[in-house]
């Protein structure tokens, strides 16, 4: 007996699970908010060289593009500087008395607050991957962390830190505290995010795995459409980082609420804590337990790993195989976070109304992961390869169609965004299943640290193409397509039970059917 047969004598998915579930998904409502408010409050409006006074006061333009040094605007007829005024045929003078900001969309933006516009307009962009740069830090960090002290007491921990600095942000008195702020709450989210879903992974049964993935990244494009209408009624960033971080006090409630890992506690040793949680949630379950039920050798040999025992880093490169995948693991995630964000952080350049796009953006997330309740029962690898296909070739596609096409652009764009969606929620479920529990949190620890490491370029690839360029969606498309080539070199990991040692990582395919195939007749002969 393994522990997987323990959760199905409790019920694979039963009420205690659905509770649990609740509890985790409720945060990544927030954690979405936070992952892509700086859509709105980074957004750059039309901007114009302050007139020196007793000049002309500015006027309103649509516009919403950021400018290049000396790039001037029509406003009745007339030109306004944006960047400078001309001082020669060969040369501009940089705006000597500020900038004016069209506030008919927003009233306020870090930009308009520290004028983070000409020369200096590439901090925004900076800003943004300092925020994600807090999510690669916090990756390896919190995970070998939750390997060491639990998954409960570090989501907890983070969520406090997600709420303070989430706070603090919205009362920066400068750039340099704000981007701080944000790069201290991506640290707080990548503990959250990671946590928790190895948390309702390790308290689900083989048959509902899939659910953890599925069920938290749900509740993220939740919270991503969420924030469409939320910055639509808040114009002011400060105003909107409050309003995005004052509900999360409420999950000061989880230090009673949420359970700890019984999977976390007998591979720690600590058996008589894990039979009370493994009895409380056949309780609320409804189910009966016989006494013994994990005093059983099988189960404590599975999972418990003597004190001395202590894993590392490199233990995930410490057999071929292991070493094969985590290098396709980590490309994948570095590629997936990378092409997901680009997406998502860049719907201003595609032309249409931005609280709309935002909206649609979110909208077509969830039934991405819907369909994900078809495909993945049958294969999680080739799933994988299907949804990065399917995004890339709409990325690629987005390339052939005119800049003035914003319509059709945005439909190829929101095609790839569905594919990479899916793709997102795949490879979290299928990362917790390919790496065993001794080293599990650290797997998927390591391979988010490269998915941040993605997610910080992200913000800079506009950075690297002019405004327009094809470039960027030519790359989300490429690393896409091989990604998924590089997917059906893993393991299928479908209705398997979790690898809990090394060792069981090592054994083939064939092993492992054979071996299932014993414990099936011997169920059937008892």
């Amino acid at each position: 007996m393994n522990f997987d047969d323990v959760l199905k004598k409790i019920g694979g998915f039963g009420k205690f699970q659905m509770i649990l579930y609740t509890w985790i998904c409720l945060p990544h409502i927030s954690i979405a908010m936070h992952m892509l408010v700086s859509v709105f409050a980074g957004a750059t409006p039309a901007h114009f060289c302050r007139d020196p006074p007793g000049g002309h006061a500015p006027v309103p333009s649509a516009t919403t593009a950021p400018p290049t040094a000396g790039e001037s605007a029509a406003a009745n007829g007339t030109e306004r500087p944006r960047c400078g005024s001309r001082l020669n045929e060969s040369g501009w003078q940089p705006c000597a008395t500020g900038w004016d900001y069209d506030r008919s969309v927003f009233t306020s933006t870090v930009v308009t607050e520290w004028d983070l516009v000409c020369t200096r307009s590439y901090l925004n962009n900076v800003g943004s991957s300092i925020f994600m740069l807090g999510l690669m830090v916090g990756a390896p960090v919190l995970g070998t962390m939750a390997d060491k002290y639990g998954r409960k007491s570090v989501i907890l921990v983070s969520m406090a830190i997600q709420t303070a600095f989430g706070l603090g942000a919205a009362f920066a008195p400068n750039f340099v505290m704000y981007a701080l702020a944000r790069f201290m709450v991506g640290v707080a989210i990548s503990g959250v995010i990671m946590n928790a879903f190895v948390l309702a992974t390790e308290w689900t049964g083989i048959g509902e795995r899939m659910l953890a993935g599925i069920a938290t990244q749900q509740a993220f494009g939740v919270g991503y459409m969420l924030l469409a209408p939320v910055a639509y009624f808040i114009r002011d960033w400060r105003q909107l980082q409050l309003a995005i971080s004052i509900p999360e006090i409420l999950f000061i409630a989880y230090i009673w609420l949420l359970p700890r890992s019984a999977r976390w506690l007998l591979a720690n040793n600590q058996h008589d804590k894990a039979e009370s949680l493994v009895r409380r949630a056949a309780e609320i379950n409804g189910m009966s337990l016989p006494d013994d039920l994990l005093k059983s050798e099988m189960v404590k040999q599975k999972l418990a790993a003597s004190p001395q025992q202590a894993h590392s880093v490199l233990d995930l490169f410490r057999t071929p195989r292991l070493r094969k995948q985590s290098l396709i693991l980590f490309y994948s995630w570095f590629a997936i976070t990378l092409v997901y964000y680009g997406l998502s952080l860049g719907i201003s350049d595609l032309g249409l109304d931005i609280f709309l796009t935002q909206f649609i953006f979110g909208a077509v997330e969830i039934p991405a992961r819907f369909l994900l309740l078809a495909t993945l029962p049958k294969s999680r690898r080739m799933s994988q390869v299907g949804f990065l296909a399917f995004g890339g070739l709409f990325c690629i596609l987005t390339v052939t169609v005119p800049s003035d096409m914003s319509t059709v652009r945005t439909g190829l764009a929101m095609l790839g965004k569905f594919g990479v969606t899916a793709s997102f929620v795949v490879i979290f479920i299928y990362t917790a299943e390919i790496y065993p529990t001794v080293i599990r949190q650290m797997g998927v620890g390591m391979s988010s640290m490269f998915a941040r490491f993605g997610g910080v370029l992200a913000p800079l690839v506009s950075l690297a193409f002019p405004p327009g360029h094809a470039g960027p969606m030519a790359m989300f498309g490429a690393m896409s397509l091989l990604a998924a080539a590089l997917t059906l070199a893993l393991p299928e990991t479908a209705n398997r039970p979790l690898p809990d040692s090394i060792a069981d990582t090592e054994r083939d395919d064939g092993e492992e059917e054979e071996e299932e195939q014993r414990q099936s007749e011997g169920g059937r002969r008892v």
